[in-house]
């Protein structure tokens, strides 16, 4: 069963080294991060299951102790999904590295930890049945769900300006803060990734997984600094 989650942003730039001279302008979704990630360690999970996009090649299961990096944006930063030695030979996709992160500032040892990377095209009705699976038994659950917004809200954001952006993510961000699973599972998810919203997919996980679950919302922070929306969510 569900018994509290966590939705944080994924980019790399909430990872000081990353973001190098403009690491202050994060410094609140930091906060608000580390806020959420605590939630989960009070509501005393039997295991914390990680969500977050990623490519193909990191699709599918990551093992506690997995290893990613942030090499590849030329920052000589290493992570792991929870405590232990590293589990195999692949990589954390990136948004699980950038939760890696987070679990590592806050020492996480509450449960056990294992993710999952979510790929853009998992329709809508299949993210559903994989939340109601990830919580099916008497097992208590806590999640932490990684993903962006729409990256379309400014003429510089990475998508560019698109009109539809403002009110898709000022809905994704009323459905996260309510815990409003009916809302999020309607998500439409061809506009989604027209819009760049790498979060439609494992928000909708979250649905799945918060049917019947009785927990209340909370948004945490609401913005979009550089065009892409950033939200930080509760439930517990």
């Amino acid at each position: 069963m569900l018994v509290a989650a966590a939705v944080c942003p994924c980019p790399p730039l909430l990872v000081p080294e990353v973001a190098s001279g403009a690491a202050p302008e994060l410094d609140g979704l930091r906060a608000a991060c580390l806020d959420a990630v605590a939630v989960l360690a009070a509501a005393r999970p039997d295991r914390l299951v990680v969500l977050g996009p990623a490519d193909s090649a990191g699709q599918g299961t990551h093992p506690q102790g997995t290893a990613g990096s942030f090499r590849d944006l030329g920052v000589d930063v290493d992570v792991r999904l929870g405590h232990g030695d590293p589990a195999g030979d692949r990589e954390l996709p990136q948004s699980l590295a950038v939760a890696g992160w987070l679990l590592g500032r806050t020492d996480w040892a509450a449960a056990p930890v294992e993710g999952l990377g979510v790929g853009d095209t998992l329709e809508a009705g299949r993210c559903l049945d994989t939340g109601r699976e990830l919580v099916a038994g008497d097992d208590r659950v806590a999640l932490l769900v990684m993903g962006d917004g729409s990256a379309c809200r400014t003429l510089k954001a990475p998508g560019y300006l698109d009109d539809r952006a403002e009110g898709f993510d000022a809905e994704a961000a009323r459905a996260l803060g309510a815990a409003d699973t009916g809302a999020l599972a309607a998500l439409d998810a061809e506009l989604a990734h027209e819009l760049k919203a790498a979060g439609r997919a494992p928000w909708q996980i979250l649905a799945g997984a918060g049917e019947g679950a009785g927990l209340k919302g909370e948004l945490l922070h609401d913005d979009a600094p550089y065009g892409v929306g950033y939200f930080v969510a509760t439930w517990s």
